[in-house]
This record gives structure tokens, sequence and C-alpha cells, in this order.
């Protein structure tokens, strides 16, 4: 399953939701889908905004990670 860790780059950067929300112009409700890990997809040219803004690596903010009932 993929885990979507942009709440843990948020806090490391010191940044809020909202912050991010202004520096890559997408609004705070489609940021908080992707941070609760609801979203279906991310585009790349999203993902290539919040890594520029954060200053990170796309596996920074998306980790792959096995389901207990997979094994």
């Amino acid at each position: 399953m993929i885990y979507v860790n942009l709440d843990v780059m948020l806090a490391k950067r010191h940044m809020s939701l909202t912050q991010l929300s202004e520096r890559i112009g997408l609004t705070i409700a489609n940021l908080s889908v992707l941070k609760t890990g609801k979203a279906k997809a991310v585009r790349f040219s999203t993902l290539d905004a919040i890594c520029r803004a954060l200053d990170c690596q796309p596996g920074d903010i998306l980790e792959f990670r096995e389901d207990e009932s997979d094994g």
C-alpha cells in the first residue's frame, strides 16, 4: 500500500498546509485529500510542485509498505 507522508514533511519544514497551498497554487481541500491518504492519484506536476516547495524528493512524500494481509 502507498502511504503519503506529507504531514511529516510539513512538520520537518515548519510549514502549514495553508502555506504550502499558497506556494504551489492548490486548494487546501485538495492538499488535505492527499495528506490524509484519500487521494486515488497524484499528478506528477503536483508532486513536482510539492517537492520544490518542501525541498524534498518524491520518496520523502510517498512510501510503499506491505499490507499485513498481503504476507
